[in-house]
Formats: C-alpha cells, structure tokens, sequence
C-alpha cells in the first residue's frame, strides 16, 4: 500500500550518513580541519584515478610544468642545498675531528644528506616556489570565475588543471632529489679535504659501505610522495579560494604553510617506518 503525501508537506528528513555522524561529532574547532583533510583526501583520489584510468591527454601540459618547475627551482634548490648542508657539514666534521672519528665522515653523510636534509630541502624550496604559484593561479582563475567558464563549458578543471601540475610536481621533486644528494656529497667530499684529518678516499669508502639501496629508493619515493601531496593540497587550497584578491593572497599563506608543516611529519614518519623495516639502515659500519 503506497502512502500519498499531503501537498505542501515537508519533504522527509535524510538519514545523515556514517561520516557526516563521525564529523557532526567532531568538536568545533576542529571540524574544519577534518573537513578540509577530507576535501584533500577527495581530490587527492579524484586526481589519481582520472589520471590512472584515462592516461592521456595531458601529457604536454605536465611536460611544460616540469620544465618550468625545473627551471624555477633548479638554483633555488642547489644554493638552499649549498648553504644549509656547509652549515651541517662543518658541524658534523668538527664533532668526528673531535671524537677521533674523522674517517666515518662517509657514514655520517649518509644519514644526515640523503636520509634527512636532501628531502627536506627539496620539500621546503618547492612547496615555497611552486605551490606559491599553484594556488595563485588557481585562486586567480577562481576569483575571475574562470573555474565556472570552464564548468559550464562541459571540461574537467581536475583535468586540465590539476592533474599536469600534481603530476610535474611529484615528478620533479624526486629528480630534484637527485641534485641535492649530489651537491651534498661534493660538499662533504670538500668539506673533508679541508677541514676534516682524513682523505677523500676514506670518506668515499665509509659512503659506500653505508649506502643501501633501502637509502636511495626510500630518498626518491619519499621526495615523490611529498611533491604529490604538496601538488593536491596547492592545487585544493587555490580552487576553493575565496573573497576576491584577499582570498587568494590568504589561501597561498595557508598552502605554504600547511605545505611546510607537512613536510616536517611526513619526513619524520616515513623515515621512522623505513628504517623499522630495514633494520640495516640503523647500523654504521
């Protein structure tokens, strides 16, 4: 027996679902940041399977971005690398000398350039330098209602705008990995010939018996995995963009910031969980 609505009455009432449940649970203050995750988790996911189950048509666009990521980011990267990697490599030559352990220099390079200040430099120089320019130009579109064009047109903003620039980013960042790694090993090759008591030839031979390739692949996926997050949440904070130019100029501060804040745990985090996996990596030979 089917029941007849009376005209003019309310509409039923929707059951809210398990996650609006789990959220409207959420105290106040940080339901937005909840929100916000899941918003990014959202189109973290939407950028993954567009680009996994239609795998082309935007491959021009990302070779464009690579090259002007690169060349963006290519100096920034090397002198940010140069300067903060002198600093922690006189400081970690001084401590050997003093110890007597000058010839383990190899192995202390290691640990300090490829597991920890290469990522973290990569991170900091591109989240500053092109997640600045991700969600400006994505808030501008924003801001001039270009987004909704676009939508009304019948295109995919994920598409066209997203998935070229998540994808040079996470690209990018690991081959800008490789540079850092590279500068920060000539610095520690310089930084022995002239400050530390030993030889070139012992450093490289420390280096080599504590170089894994749990090192170099963990380095380089780590490096990709943060340039593909600082892609989404740059690309998520410049589409939602709001309030005309003040809109867009505090969404960017908001990307940098979160940006950096996520670099600092996700390096943490990850290099914990390698090196709970690879027990070697905990040992200096």
């Amino acid at each position: 027996m089917t029941t007849v609505e009376k005209p003019g009455a309310a509409p039923p009432r929707r059951r809210p679902s398990a996650g609006e449940r789990v959220v409207a649970a959420v105290p106040g203050p940080a339901r937005t940041v909840v929100l916000e995750v899941g918003q990014i988790c959202r189109l973290l996911g939407q950028v993954l399977y567009s680009a996994a189950r239609y795998p082309r048509g935007y491959w021009k666009d990302t070779l464009d971005e690579m090259y002007a990521l690169l060349r963006l980011c290519f100096w920034p990267a090397t002198i940010s690398m140069a300067g903060f990697g002198f600093l922690i490599t006189v400081m970690g030559v001084g401590l050997l000398v003093l110890l007597g352990a000058a010839n383990r220099m190899g192995a202390f390079w290691v640990m300090a350039d490829i597991r920890e200040i290469a990522a973290f430099m990569v991170g900091m120089v591109v989240a500053g330098v092109i997640g600045t320019s991700i969600t400006s130009d994505l808030g501008a579109r924003r801001a001039r209602e270009e987004l909704d064009a676009l939508k009304v047109l019948g295109m995919d903003v994920v598409r066209m705008l997203v998935i070229p620039r998540v994808i040079a980013t996470a690209v990018m960042c690991a081959l800008l990995n490789c540079l850092t790694s590279f500068v920060g090993v000539l610095l520690g090759l310089v930084a022995v010939g002239a400050l530390g008591d030993t030889t070139s030839g012992a450093y490289i031979d420390s280096m080599s018996h504590n170089l894994y390739a749990a090192d170099v692949w963990g380095a380089e996926l780590k490096t990709l995995l943060t340039g593909l997050m600082i892609g989404v949440i740059c690309s998520y904070k410049g589409l939602n963009a709001g309030g005309g130019p003040e809109g867009v100029g505090r969404a960017v501060n908001q990307a940098v910031v979160i940006c950096f804040a996520m670099v600092w745990v996700f390096n943490f985090f990850f290099n914990a969980i390698a090196q709970g996996l690879n027990p070697n990596l905990l040992m200096l030979r």
